[in-house]
């Protein structure tokens, strides 16, 4: 279930059609450039604008995707440092504020609205991945508590996350899907060990995660016992949407106990995110860069190229449809259900086209990282980062056959019969 669900079944959902006077008001009684970070996030979190789209009882306003984009906007057009960032505003809240009790609603969702605590995924396995129901991580029972063994990979900011989102099997003898289970995990403990995964960017966003008896609570199980493929797919379709959708475009900063920017200066953290980046960070796909490139090409005389020109408007066309894909997302009466999925597959469409073109605007230069950096700083890292969209967040072909099954209503591929126990299937080792 999607993140325009969450506030439709969980509170009331409530009409805001002057949300950027609502926004510039409160901003205007609020925003005090000498402000620490961590006093600002806590006013953002105590207003309800820090996840509007969030049900009241979750310290949200109810509103719709639409209401909560324009909010971001506003936010963004106000020049102020946004909320929180990471993966427990973008993924962890929307999931517990679905599935989990009030109690836990309490006792988690606060934290990731004011950044005290940062969040990872703690899905995809080695032998696990584009498969995911098909993990092998186990949490065995004991008494109050789970003790969880068995390794992850490809966790994106695992290295600075204080929980994780966990889903482990807890029942091997039933069918893959029913026997597994969603927690949160602690990162900060002697079962749990993270190792940082450099990348051929330099950077380290991914980790590679090891449990040996690593220990979660009963009360830290969101969903019930053998839930964890449903309160899981809350998860992936708000990734899903949330890729496609791209950036807010305001200052940010990240979140938790780790980063601890708790300190910072608000003034300071919107000044600096105007400085051009210094490599080491994807640029956003999307018109902005498009603008950006357009004009590259025309201060290197390459504009007139018919090719180039022509995969230049190729690029436009599909920034548009993106946008009109996320328009017809938010229109209640025009859903089919896949527009999450689309959005995926256009952003890794994107990310690959941005590429070509790039290449094609600055040419041999493009072989040469010094001097792609020197024509445009964006370049050189766009080129190696475009080969990751299509593959985190579920990977092109598994966004293809999601759509063709739940959307289209093909037949699925042939395999095992559903009700098969888990311990029964053959594994990859």
């Amino acid at each position: 279930m999607g993140a325009v669900s969450v506030a439709a079944h969980n509170g009331t959902v409530t009409s805001s059609p002057d949300i950027e006077d609502l926004l510039s008001s409160w901003i205007d009684d609020h925003w005090d450039p000498a402000l620490r970070l961590g006093e600002w996030w806590q006013l953002l979190a105590d207003s309800g604008y820090a996840h509007p789209m969030l049900p009241e009882n979750a310290g949200g306003k109810g509103w719709s995707q639409s209401e909560s984009v324009r909010a971001m906007r506003a936010i963004a057009a106000a020049d102020v440092v946004g909320p929180p960032t990471g993966l427990g505003m973008m993924l962890a809240a929307p999931t517990i504020a679905e599935h989990g009790t009030q109690e836990q609603i309490d006792r988690y969702i606060p934290k990731i609205l004011n950044g005290r605590e940062a969040w990872c995924q703690l899905f995809s396995e080695p032998v696990a991945g584009s498969d995911l129901a098909g993990l092998q991580t186990k949490a065995a029972p004991d008494g109050d508590e789970w003790h969880v063994t068995g390794q992850k990979v490809w966790t994106s900011q695992g290295n600075i996350a204080d929980l994780g989102m966990l889903v482990a099997r807890t029942d091997p003898d039933k069918p893959k899907h029913r026997g597994m289970s969603y927690f949160v995990l602690g990162m900060d403990q002697d079962g749990v060990e993270v190792r940082p995964l450099k990348e051929m960017t330099g950077r380290t966003f991914f980790s590679e995660v090891f449990m040996d008896d690593a220990i979660v609570t009963a009360d830290a199980m969101i969903g019930g016992r053998g839930d964890g493929w449903r309160v899981a797919n809350t998860t992936l379709a708000v990734e899903r949407a949330s890729i496609g959708a791209g950036s807010a475009g305001y200052a940010m900063a990240q979140p938790g106990s780790k980063i601890n920017a708790f300190d910072r200066v608000v003034a300071d953290i919107v000044e600096r995110s105007k400085l051009p980046k210094k490599g080491g960070h994807a640029p956003n796909v999307g018109m902005k860069l498009y603008r950006r490139y357009s004009e590259l090409a025309q201060q290197l005389g390459r504009a007139e190229d018919p090719v180039l020109r022509q995969e230049l408007m190729v690029l436009y066309s599909q920034i548009m449809v993106n946008r009109l894909n996320l328009q017809r997302a938010r229109q209640k009466s025009q859903r089919t259900g896949g527009e999450g999925n689309i959005a995926k597959l256009i952003d890794g469409e994107l990310h690959r086209q941005f590429r070509d073109v790039s290449l094609r605007i600055i040419q041999a230069d493009g072989m040469l990282a010094g001097a792609s950096s020197a024509t445009d700083p964006t370049i050189a890292e766009l080129v190696l980062h475009a080969q990751a969209p299509p593959i985190y967040g579920g990977t092109d072909q598994i966004q293809r056959n999601i759509l063709g099954e739940r959307v289209l209503g093909l037949p699925k591929e042939p395999g095992p019969d559903k009700n098969t126990p888990f311990s029964e299937l053959p594994k990859n080792v």
